[in-house]
């Protein structure tokens, strides 16, 4: 680690949020003579790699810079006033919880322009689908940055125009109703919870979540607090996906371009998980204990669920999309997330956002795989790429095959890797959950949880078996090369970092637990180191 002065952190903080906005902007403009290079398309998504690569290096240097001796300390912070008649704050920093989030958001973005610079989006402007992905980023980032809650709300619906746009104009089959499907779900659970951001705020006479933290709900009553968390609760659901407010992610998945995919599943879903523990745990711990117990049971349903639906989907004769499946595994991933939370122990929370850094990792990772097997196949139908299509990957592409391996075995929560200490974590704080939640349930709840690792195994190794293994369809010269072209250096350059650190994560937990965890332990011992 390095010794960053304080005005340089928050430079570099205020740089990482605000930097993708103005390379949005700049990337409607036309580029100078000397940059356009063969044409102003390569010159545009060459723009959005230099953009998203000067964030992520500075998000890296700002946790180079991060002082990981106070992890549970904000650090980086800007705060100005903005909107003095409501006490509205330009209140950035960054902790334990949010640095590894941030870093995650950067690092994705930059490896989905990487991608995209080397095999640019078919449909319209790549100006526009450059400067989309950029302002997707700026809403994103800002989410995790911002600690007030008005800016919060802010943040969080800067990211749905964006993400509409990418799936209506650069989606595949069925992207007009999945993208409208994608902003209505979103906007209404959005609506509720303003109202209940309004409620917390007006009542405790702030919108500082730092001193919504220390106050720890002391100036709201438990019945306020209760509405709160539902209000809150059902807008931040929406967005995690949580069962049963989760039939929009599906079909926004299947219908996304595989950036906007990468982008929704790596990036979008952590909203809403980062929102209840940022702002429910520490500023409605009375609310949150009373409704614990509910949401641990919606996990736990989500995540049987999900686990049973990609079992449907994964049957020969299903006629399943292997995009659709992914997206109903993060349905059960985010469950694990969600029951880590509704512990209210430093175990399962801490668990929670392990698991949310290993999904984005993982299923980003997943969701780039199976662009790339489109791409080379003109289909995501498991039928089509185990029959007839002849998709036997090993023999075929061995390269992609294996990869498309390392994914599901990661995902299934693989120990030595990033996706197994999660759901670990979020397992053991269901075993002794917090003080005054009812034991026996929440044993229940971790039983039936480990019951969904079991059918997550099962799926992804129906998945693996059918599309990675089998005899190859013999192609017109036996000595010529593979039906399917391998893995490209562009494809290369995106996913091997993802593999790299889902290997890291996996071996060495403490990397992220470090973080995390001290956060979490003042969060939930109401602001008190």
């Amino acid at each position: 680690m390095i010794d960053i002065n304080e005005s340089v952190m928050q430079f570099l903080l205020a740089f990482v949020v605000l930097g993708p906005l103005l390379g949005a902007v700049t990337a409607l403009l036309p580029a100078p003579p000397g940059l356009k290079g063969k044409s102003p398309e390569q010159a545009v998504l060459r723009h959005g790699v230099t953009v998203t690569g000067a964030v992520l290096l500075a998000a890296l240097v700002l946790a180079l810079g991060f002082d990981h001796d106070r992890p549970s300390t904000m650090q980086a912070t800007t705060d100005i006033s903005w909107i003095p008649a409501l006490d509205v704050r330009i209140h950035l920093g960054v902790d334990g919880i949010s640095l590894p989030l941030l870093v995650l958001t950067a690092l994705l973005t930059f490896l989905c322009a990487l991608y995209t610079y080397g095999k640019p989006p078919a449909g319209p402007s790549p100006r526009a689908f450059v400067a989309l992905v950029l302002l997707l980023e700026t809403g994103t980032l800002a989410t995790f940055a911002v600690l007030d809650l008005l800016l919060f709300f802010l943040a969080f619906e800067t990211v749905l125009i964006p993400m509409y746009f990418l799936i209506a104009r650069w989606g595949g089959a069925g992207r007009t109703a999945a993208a409208g499907k994608f902003i209505l779900y979103t906007l209404l659970g959005s609506v509720v919870m303003l109202l209940g951001l309004l409620l917390i705020g007006l009542r405790a006479g702030t919108f500082d979540m730092v001193a919504l933290a220390t106050d720890n709900g002391r100036s709201l009553s438990t019945s306020l607090q209760v509405i709160a968390v539902l209000a809150i609760g059902i807008g931040l659901a929406v967005k995690t996906p949580m069962w049963p407010l989760h039939s929009w992610l599906p079909d926004a998945h299947t219908a996304a371009p595989t950036v906007g995919s990468v982008l929704l599943a790596g990036v979008l879903l952590k909203m809403g998980t980062y929102g209840f523990v940022r702002i429910l745990l520490p500023a409605a711990p009375d609310g949150m204990h009373v409704l614990a117990p509910y949401l641990a049971a919606f996990a736990v349903v989500g995540i049987l669920y999900g686990s049973l639906a990609c079992l449907a989907l994964a049957r020969p004769g299903a006629g399943g999309d292997l995009k659709r499946l992914i997206a109903y595994s993060s349905v059960g991933h985010m469950g694990f997330v969600l029951l880590g939370i509704a512990t209210l122990t430093p175990t399962g929370v801490n668990g929670a956002l392990f698991a949310n850094i290993a999904h984005g990792l993982i299923t980003g990772l997943l969701f780039f795989l199976v662009g790339a097997l489109k791409e080379r196949t003109g289909t995501t139908d498991l039928d089509a790429l185990a029959g007839t299509t002849g998709a036997a990957l090993y023999g075929t592409a061995p390269r992609l095959g294996g990869l498309l391996a390392f994914g599901a075995v990661a995902s299934l929560g693989l120990p030595g890797l990033a996706g197994f200490w999660g759901e670990m974590l979020a397992m053991f704080g269901a075993f002794d959950p917090a003080d005054g939640l009812n034991r026996p349930a929440y044993l229940t709840f971790m039983a039936l949880a480990g019951l969904g690792t079991l059918l997550t195994a099962a799926y992804l190794l129906l998945v693996v078996r059918r599309v990675c293994m089998g005899t190859p369809k013999p192609t017109a010269d036996p000595a010529g090369p593979p039906a399917l072209p391998d893995v490209h250096r562009h494809e290369y350059a995106a996913w091997a970092p993802l593999v790299a650190l889902t290997v890291l994560a996996g071996l060495w937990p403490a990397v992220l637990l470090s973080l995390t965890d001290p956060a979490v332990q003042q969060l939930l011992s109401g602001g008190k180191s």
